[in-house]
This record gives structure tokens, sequence and C-alpha cells, in this order.
């Protein structure tokens, strides 16, 4: 059986991950939703300055705390670029601990991406400028060359 990390899009949170929880648990898979820094539960942790790496660091933690191995990460919207850090930093390492990365409705970024690859900066800027006027804090987007 494997072990499922689930992480969840912008402003969401492991409760988007509720009604998926039991089939995988009762096929016999280890399943982990994870609420990324700033958001769901955790929305008291919001800060302008949260970063991707920050949320990549929350998926490490969890890997690293409950000692998981052949992992299936799970990325949702904006979680993709999330799994994709996640599992950089994991073969960077040098550990053999993913199995599979799987991206539903996510972003898929190509090498050297970030979040904001494919839009131009002031669009960009822009999203960021509206999120935080309502109280939302995005990550911010690496720097775009």
């Amino acid at each position: 059986m494997s072990t499922f990390v689930l992480v969840h899009g912008a402003w969401g949170g492991a409760w988007i991950w509720r009604r998926i929880l039991s089939p995988l648990r009762a096929a016999g898979h280890e399943v982990h939703a994870v609420t990324l820094t700033g958001d769901g539960e955790r929305a008291h942790l919001r800060r302008a300055d949260i970063s991707l790496q920050d949320h990549i660091d929350d998926v490490l933690g969890l890997i690293d705390a409950e000692e998981l191995r052949d992992i299936v990460l799970v990325g949702h919207s904006y979680g993709g670029m999330v799994i994709t850090g996640v599992a950089d930093a994991l073969l960077a390492r040098g550990t053999g601990r993913i199995k599979q990365l799987v991206y539903v409705d996510a972003m898929v970024p190509l090498p050297g991406e970030g979040w904001g690859a494919g839009h131009p900066p002031e669009i960009v800027q822009a999203r960021l400028a509206a999120a935080r006027a309502h109280g939302n804090a995005l990550p911010q987007p690496d720097p775009i060359d």
C-alpha cells in the first residue's frame, strides 16, 4: 500500500480532501492531508511574507516528522507547485521517498519556473495586491527574469 500526502491549493486547507480520506484508508493506504501555513485552520499564521518555500517546508516537516516512505504526493491547483518543490528537495537529499507525483487540476511547473510563470509580471503583481487588499496572503512569486 501507499502513503498519500495531500496538498491543497491556494486559500484551501486539509478539509478539501475530507471526502477521499476514508475511501483511501479503507483501501489500506496511509493518508496525510496537510494544511499550508496561513490557510484553513492555520489562517491565524497568515502574513505577507509567506513564500512557496514556507509551504514546501510545511510538507517536508510532515514527511520528516512522520518518517514517511513510498509517498504519493498529490497537489491540487497551487499545491502542484508545492509538491514539485517537495520532490526536488527530497531528491536533493538523496532520499528515494517519493513513489509518485499526482497533479489534480494543478500547476505543473517546468524546470526553473516559479508559480507566476506564464503570466506577465504586472499581472502577478496586480493579483498579489488584490489578494492583500482583501486580507489574503499569497506566497511571493519567484523572481521573473
